[in-house]
Formats: C-alpha cells, structure tokens, sequence
C-alpha cells in the first residue's frame, strides 16, 4: 500500500514565510487539496515563490479557507496517521505554523520520505520523478499534483528495486 504523502506550497522561505496551500495524497491515490487565507500576523510574500506555484495572495485572500478550517481538515483527514513529506524540514515549520496559529493541535505525525527509500531508490529518485512528471503531465504546480508526484515516484522506484532484485535472484540461481 502507499504511503500517504503530504505537500506544502508557501509564501516564501524563510523566516516569516507561512504555509498558503496543503496537498494530499491518500493511499488509494485520491488527493486533497486546501488553500489557507493567511493569518492577519501572515505578511511576508516573496514573488518568486509565487512565480513557482502560481498562486497569488489576493486569491488566498478571495478563496482560502482560515488556519483553523484547514487544520481541522487535515486532522479529520490525516487522523493519527503517519505522513510522509520530501521537503520535511520545511514543510513540517510550515504545518507547525499552520496548528499554532490556529490554535488547533496536530493531530497527525510528518515523517520524511527519506525513511521509506533505500539506498536503490534514492540513486535513481530524480531521473523516476522526471519520468513520472513527464508521464503524469500535470500541468499546474499545485499542492495535490506535487504530492500525487512524489507517491508515485516512490511507487516506481519501489517497483524497480524489486525487479532488479528479482533478476539477480534468477541470475543467481542459473
């Protein structure tokens, strides 16, 4: 079964960065998706990471559901599951700012992805995930492509450890 993967677009890096939109992927390869209307506190804005994920701050402000509603969702969603993000250093700053201002604990753990991989998958995790980008041909950098991406990254490269160990297993055995 897959792993549930979790994604986060922001406001920007660094300090005073926030987290603006939440992708999920369930492991029946649904998805999820919620953009967050920035906490009042939420100023900083960088418009190359705008330029990244195309989503611009008058359309969090006309479309976002607040922190709360989001945590909540995700808490609902994500119910005592483990979580698994690429980027987990950022990404776990960026949900912790999300709980905290909304008040709403974490009711879900984030683990990063670097824990499922073996070395085999981590030596050809770049060249699967341009393949399946290519394949997948999501058009928009969003939240919910980039985590449906990175499950299905880990599928395939679970999937060619596992037949490169099986034709060594048959190599052996002649």
């Amino acid at each position: 079964m897959d792993p549930t993967i979790i994604d986060v677009e922001a406001s920007g890096f660094g300090r005073g960065s926030y987290p603006i939109e939440v992708g999920v992927a369930l492991p029946d390869t649904s998805t999820h998706c919620f953009l967050i209307r920035p906490d009042a506190a939420w100023t900083h804005w960088d418009s190359a990471a705008e330029s990244l994920h195309h989503i611009d701050r008058q359309t969090l402000l006309r479309h976002g559901r607040s922190p709360a509603e989001v945590a909540g969702a995700l808490n609902r969603l994500l119910a005592g599951a483990r979580v698994y993000s690429d980027a987990w250093s950022h990404d776990l700053s960026w949900l912790g700012r999300l709980h905290e201002v909304s008040g709403v604990p974490q009711g879900y753990r984030l683990e990063s992805l670097r824990v499922l991989l073996s070395e085999a998958q981590a030596a050809i995790w770049h060249q699967t995930k341009s393949r399946v980008i290519e394949q997948m041909a999501l058009t928009r950098h969003r939240a919910s492509s980039d985590a449906l991406i990175i499950q299905e990254t880990l599928r395939r490269t679970r999937e060619a450890e596992a037949a490169q160990a099986t034709g060594e297993r048959r190599l052996a055995s002649r």
